[in-house]
């Protein structure tokens, strides 16, 4: 590598002579000039500003040589005279610009003392400029010109030179380099104003690292269909698709040419609507992109005398003080931008609107519980009974079927959770015995083998004269029966080793179970009893809580029933919930007071705000901790640290930071989701779309708004010190090179992010060790292999949605932003329609019907605001040669944007706001079962060609299936044990408008929206067959206990290994 010192020194030499011209100056000028003169005091802070960065750039010079002398010259190749002559050189430099600090220093106290001899100072008239004062002003503001342009080359060179020292010293010494330098580049929350150099690293080794992922993933993909085609076989059939691509390199042009619309069949509206996000901001920034490039890149960098280079020449700071007529130009486009999205925002809110209806009235959708259900909280207490409920709402169209009030079942899910408990452990016990039974039989076969001698066989009998013991009893001695210890405490939710009763698991489990059913069949009984007494709660063992699920007859009334205004009382069954399902509600949180809710929200509200706030303490201290060799060296206290051996010392400077971090980051989500827990959502899909607005106000401040403004000032630091009246220009200056970091870290999301989803190595790690360890039972070998996995929609879109807001802000200071942005959301569009299409699988009880969707357009103009204000005050922060405001007018403009913004958000929420949640009268006639009427002019999808060209299928056209090449897994269940088409049950309707293409299965009567606790039976223990009838056995002698069980469709081998061929027996 070639040492940069000499060009460094040569570079500091210029600046140093450039530093004595200006002190020359300096010095001519206050031989002659007053001491309060602007001439003057122009002259001093320029010096003072020139000698601050010189000695600055002294000090990393400094830092490096520094490094070399206590790592060894010779290691870096260098003689230690050499080394000496360095130190004698930083030290000479560093007293010439002392000696010239002085001087500013002396020549002011002179002048100070000057004024004082001559006692008060006389009013005199202005000084009067001569042309030689002025051509002193041009050479001055000529030399300050080039000294920038000599100071940027020089802060470049010493900085790879400072980087380059420490990490080779850091390698000798702790041997971490490669891992802090992969931090670096890949933290968000560590961002600098990265140099060209940077980029280049980061665009060549995401591209090197994406292009690796690539080949494995090309490599693997045929050979592991359960991580990269489970769809092609797992689902029942109508959700099913088509192999990805029979040759091995096809893959790319199948994913292309793949149709993203047939995820709404596959995976749904939520996914669906993600996707379609995707695509939406591909059209946005495509012609963005171009227009930007076309018309900042050459406006940025040709002509301009601001003197930057690299990268930071494109950037909104190039423009020069002279040419400041050029935001114009800033102004035209934002304007064009802004008009661009909303239309876009417009169209793409129209096809929400029409699809999702189009959803609502979709005779698979509409003829299900869920979509005639809804959840009404807050009910008084004279309202609390079934008859009650079922005549308020009769003036509804249809009225109402059926009614579920929610009660306080105190000790039944505790129980209900118990049984849970012990089933789960009972068939690993079981499964473990059957195991060790065989491998004793097998060895036992073996040994008969050898000697032909059956009395060894007898020998491994726990007892084969005792005519009562069943098989596997007397093939496993007591000794090797399956054991555990209980918790010491009743309070402890888990036993401690050699500590607690040691029991027998089988014989534990099935007592805990026979006693939890038999409590639970006691307290069910009672509660029976408690719904069919009359009156409102009085007296009642399981009192009813203030929440209800009422299902209706038609679709229609229970969106009526969510909108009208249901009692004469504030905060009365105010909280109405459509489109509910029986899994996706949270069962402790429906009996909540309506205040205690209003308080629950304030205070978790202001919990994620102070979370956000104070987030920053303990990435601070993370960020200690990877400075070690600094805590050493400041804080003696902790010297000891350093005298560990230095293989620690490397694992607490270089591996313990960037784990902690992933722990916090990890940790952040699951505490916004307790904190919109604690508020009181009742339902998870809620409780995710809470989550994904508290989440984006997280990554905009943390994640963006602190990066941002971090990285500008404090590039702009030295020179806001040392004259603080150029904070306006400083900051417009520097502001906008904090975009390179944000280049950067769109390279890591577009490619090396893209390819890693496709590769998907660590689901394909965890496949085949959660196999090893974990899949044991059949019940566990079923969830691993055949529960496919889902997203966090939550986190998923905040993560995509913080793109779109640093490409909007950052375009017109960086066009290099907007071609980056087009590539990362084409790339992510076809990564999420092939994990949608292929591999992942989201719960339809789960699904909220694309409402995520209209929360990420907000996020759009929460990226519009930052920008639009983020312009203005660059607009009204810009000076002119003369220090005067420049861009006023612009600035004015931008507050205009910025209203017509607001406005134009205000009318799309007025407009859509309404038909977010619920079906329109002029759609009722749609639903299943409701009679067909004449089309009425309202229809939905008018004006959307898409749209359109469903509506002119017929409403009622059943789910076109796609055929499968891959053979599907066997089962004796019609491919896998075939699911209902409405997962929560279907609504008995007349006949009459019924659709022929819906199947029996439709019209079954809905699950009741009861707590699992008080309704479901125990679930079956799920056994393997085996050779020697011993699971068989099992089940027989579990039945005849009272416990349910079965063997369907799993067995296990001669050697104990367990395999399935259908759904557990439930």
């Amino acid at each position: 590598m070639e040492d940069p010192y000499h060009s460094v020194v040569e570079e500091i030499q210029t600046s140093l002579q450039t530093a004595e011209s200006l002190r020359a100056s300096y010095l001519r000028i206050a031989s002659t000039a007053r001491e309060d003169s602007e001439e003057l005091s122009w002259a001093r802070n320029e010096l003072k500003a020139t000698l601050a960065a010189l000695d600055a750039d002294l000090e990393d010079l400094d830092e490096s040589v520094r490094v070399v002398e206590e790592t060894g010259g010779r290691i870096f190749g260098i003689e230690d005279t050499e080394v000496i002559e360095r130190r004698k050189y930083v030290n000479h430099v560093r007293q010439e610009i002392e000696k010239m600090r002085a001087e500013v220093s002396s020549e002011k106290g002179s002048a100070r003392g000057a004024d004082r001899d001559r006692g008060r100072p006389q009013p005199t008239t202005p000084p009067q400029e001569d042309d030689q004062s002025e051509w002193e002003r041009q050479e001055q503001q000529m030399l300050m010109q080039q000294q920038d342009r000599t100071m940027s080359r020089i802060g470049a060179t010493l900085s790879t030179l400072a980087e380059q020292a420490g990490l080779m010293g850091r390698e000798i010494v702790e041997h971490n380099e490669d891992q802090e330098w992969m931090n670096e580049m890949s933290d968000v929350t560590q961002a600098k104003s990265a140099s060209t150099a940077t980029f280049v690293t980061a665009l060549v080794t995401n591209a090197a690292v994406a292009g690796i992922q690539l080949a494995i993933f090309t490599v693997l993909r045929p050979h592991f269909k359960a991580i990269y085609e489970p769809r092609t076989y797992i689902p029942d059939e109508p959700k099913r698709v088509q192999s990805l691509a029979s040759s091995m390199l096809m893959w790319p042009i199948a994913i292309v040419r793949s149709d993203y619309t047939e995820i709404k069949r596959t995976n749904g509206m939520d996914s669906y609507f993600f996707v379609r996000y995707l695509r939406m901001m591909c059209r946005v920034f495509l012609p963005i992109w171009l227009l930007s490039w076309a018309l900042f890149m050459p406006l940025h960098s040709v002509g301009t005398t601001a003197g930057k280079t690299g990268l930071d020449k494109f950037t909104f700071g190039n423009v020069a003080t002279t040419q400041q007529a050029r935001y114009a130009a800033h102004l035209i486009f934002l304007y064009f931008m802004a008009g661009w999205i909303f239309w876009n925002i417009k169209k793409e809110m129209r096809h929400f609107i029409a699809a999702r209806q189009r959803h609502l009235v979709d005779p698979e959708h509409s003829s299900s519980a869920q979509a005639n259900t809804v959840l009404i909280t807050g009910v008084p207490k004279k309202f609390l009974d079934e008859g009650v409920l079922a005549q308020l709402f009769s003036h509804l169209p249809g009225g109402a079927k059926a009614i579920w009030l929610n009660r306080n079942l105190k000790e039944l899910p505790d129980l209900y959770d118990r049984r849970m408990k012990a089933c789960n452990k009972l068939e690993g016990a079981e499964k473990n015995l059957l195991q060790t039974a065989a491998k004793l039989h097998l060895k036992a076969e073996k040994a008969k083998a050898k000697t032909g001698d059956d009395s060894k066989i007898t020998k491994d009998l726990a007892d084969p004269l005792d005519p009562e013991a069943s098989l596997v009893d007397q093939l496993v001695p007591r000794d090797q029966r399956p054991t555990h210890r209980l918790p010491p405490f009743k309070w402890m939710p888990f036993g401690l080793p050699f500590m607690g009763q040691k029991v027998d698991t089988i014989d534990w489990c099935k007592q805990e179970i026979l006693e939890t059913t038999e409590a639970l069949e006691k307290g069910r009984d009672t509660l029976r009893a408690d719904i069919d007494r009359p009156g409102t709660g009085e007296d009642e063992t399981y009192p009813p809580l203030n929440s209800a699920f009422v299902l209706f007859n038609q679709q229609i009334a229970a969106h009526l029933a969510a909108q009208s205004l249901t009692h004469n009382e504030p905060y009365r069954m105010a909280g109405k919930y459509t489109e509910v399902a029986p899994e996706d509600v949270i069962w402790g949180n429906l009996g909540l007071n309506p205040y205690e809710q209003k308080i629950r929200t304030a205070i978790s509200y202001a919990a994620t705000a102070g979370l956000i706030i104070f987030w920053a303490i303990p990435v601070a201290g993370v960020g200690i901790i990877s400075n070690v060799y600094g805590l050493c060296e400041s804080y003696s206290w902790l010297a000891w640290i350093c005298g560990l051996p230095k293989v620690v010392v490397g694992l607490l400077q270089g591996v313990l930071p960037p784990v902690l971090l992933a722990v916090l980051m990890a940790l952040l989500p699951i505490v916004l989701r307790l904190l919109a827990q604690f508020e009181g959502i009742p339902r998870r899909t809620g409780l995710e779309l809470s989550l994904m607005t508290r989440f984006f106000i997280f990554q905009v401040i943390h994640s963006f708004l602190i990066v941002t403004l971090s990285g500008g000032l404090i590039r702009a630091l030295p020179g806001l010190l040392q004259n603080p009246t150029s904070v306006p220009s400083l900051l417009a200056q520097n502001l906008p090179e904090a975009s390179t970091f944000f280049l950067t870290y769109i390279i890591l999301q577009g490619l090396t992010n893209t390819a890693g989803g496709l590769l998907q190595i660590v689901p394909l790690i965890l496949y085949y060790v959660k196999l090893f360890l974990l899949g044991s039972t059949p019940r566990s070998i079923y969830n691993i292999k055949y529960v496919l996995r889902n997203v966090a929609w939550g986190t998923l879109f905040p993560s995509v949605s913080l793109i779109t807001v640093i490409a909007l802000v950052y375009t017109p200071l960086q066009p290099v932003m907007a071609g980056l942005a087009f590539a990362t959301f084409g790339l992510y569009f076809q990564l999420w329609k092939y994990l949608f299409l292929y591999v992942l699988d989201q719960p339809a009880s789960g699904d909220t019907g694309g409402l995520f969707f209209p929360k990420a357009i907000q996020h759009i103009f929460v990226g519009l605001y930052v920008q639009e204000i983020c312009l203005c005050a660059l607009f009204f922060l810009a000076r002119n040669e003369s220090g005067k405001a420049s861009a006023i007018p612009q600035g004015a403009l931008m507050i205009v944007l910025i209203v017509i913004t607001a406005g134009y958000n205000i009318i799309i929420n007025n407009s859509y706001g309404p038909l977010l949640h619920s079906l329109p009268l002029t759609l009722a006639h749609k639903s299943y079962g409701m009679p067909h009427e004449q089309s009425l002019p309202s229809e939905e999808g008018d004006g959307d060609p898409e749209i359109n060209a469903e509506a002119d299928t017929d409403d009622h056209k059943p789910l076109k299936n796609r055929a499968v090449k891959d053979k599907p897994l066997p089962s004796k269940h019609d491919g896998f044990a075939k699911a209902k088409k409405i997962e929560s049950g279907g609504i008995e309707q007349e006949e009459e408008g019924n659709p022929e293409s819906l199947d029996e299965d439709v019209r079954k009567p809905p699950t009741d929206f009861n707590h699992p606790a008080s309704v479901e039976p125990q679930r079956p223990i799920w056994l393997p067959k085996d050779t020697l009838g011993l699971g068989e056995a099992e089940m027989r002698s579990l039945d005849k206990a009272g416990i349910r069980a079965s063997t369907d469709d799993a067995e296990m081998n001669e050697k104990g290994k367990v395999s399935i061929d259908g759904r557990p027996p439930e």
